[in-house]
């Protein structure tokens, strides 16, 4: 048999659905049709793609990984076959977090006088790819090493790692820090979007406590409440101020590269001056962001 475009598109909205039967209505199909596409797919691809033994439907890890490939596919697709949007498609560039830090204004601002006929759309999404991998954007800012399938990276520039602390805590008073002294305290780590795990530590000196949220905001929000602290770049520290977190500079931590990722099947034909731009406001402006 040949896989089709619907059974993508129904396979990804039982996904966001959690239910054949929420499916099958929002599909505009009975419920049986969804059943037999769903199985057509999985007997196609050899893997169980829905866990059904519960009563709320559940991806397996087979399905978590085809979700995203089956997403860009029909992304890409999409696009592809959109006529307006192949004349006047904007460029979705994705992060996570800090966008391109200090430079994110002026390279907002120096591509609407260029680039009038594409629209540059800076987007959030909290994951580690920015929703590249997904297909939700064109290109996106990232952070720390990214490997993913289909990716195609260049490193802009690198930035200095701070640390985030509560501003009442006893380390709020240094002037600037080692990555020693956290080590003794609980260690908030951002593990959908975040770069810090505890091998940025000497092995002989790993944090003893660790505490895991799923998003900037939610990281933020536990530093200020003083149930740990973090580390991240020197954009967040100049980005993301918050009341009850205060930020110093780790001397000992190194530098975090600051990527331009992009896929290397359909890439949006204004990537490559979006690369060229970004180069030159760095070349311009050359301090630490």
């Amino acid at each position: 048999m040949s896989i089709e475009l619907r059974h993508l598109r129904c396979f990804l909205v039982i996904a966001e659905e959690s239910s054949l039967t929420r499916a099958a209505a929002r599909l505009h199909l009975t419920q049986p049709a969804v059943s037999r596409t769903l199985a057509a797919l999985e007997q196609h691809l050899g893997a169980r793609l829905v866990d059904r033994s519960t009563h709320h439907l559940a991806l397996t890890a087979e399905g978590h990984a085809f979700r995203d490939r089956a997403a860009a596919a029909l992304a890409a697709f999409e696009a592809a076959v959109d006529p307006a949007r192949l004349r006047h498609r904007p460029l979705r560039l994705g992060h996570a977090w800090s966008a391109f830090g200090r430079y994110t204004t002026p390279l907002l601002r120096r591509w609407q006088r260029e680039h009038p006929e594409t629209p540059l759309e800076l987007l959030r999404v909290d994951d580690r790819t920015a929703g590249l991998a997904r297909g939700e954007v064109d290109a996106a800012l990232l952070r720390g090493t990214v490997e993913a399938p289909g990716l195609v990276t260049t490193e802009l520039t690198t930035e200095p790692r701070v640390a985030a602390l509560p501003a009442d805590g006893p380390l709020a008073a240094r002037p600037s820090l080692a990555l020693a002294d956290l080590a003794d305290e609980t260690v908030v780590l951002n593990t959908v979007s975040g770069t810090t795990a505890p091998a940025l530590w000497p092995p002989t000196a790993r944090p003893t406590s660790t505490l895991t949220v799923a998003n900037t905001d939610d990281w933020l929000t536990a530093i200020a409440a003083g149930r740990g602290v973090g580390v991240s770049s020197a954009s967040t520290a100049a980005l993301h101020p918050y009341p009850g977190v205060i930020y110093r500079p780790l001397t000992d931590a190194p530098p975090l590269p600051v990527l331009l990722a992009w896929r290397d099947a359909f890439p949006h034909p204004a990537t490559a001056a979006l690369v060229a731009m970004a180069r030159d406001i760095i070349r311009a402006e050359p301090s630490e962001l």
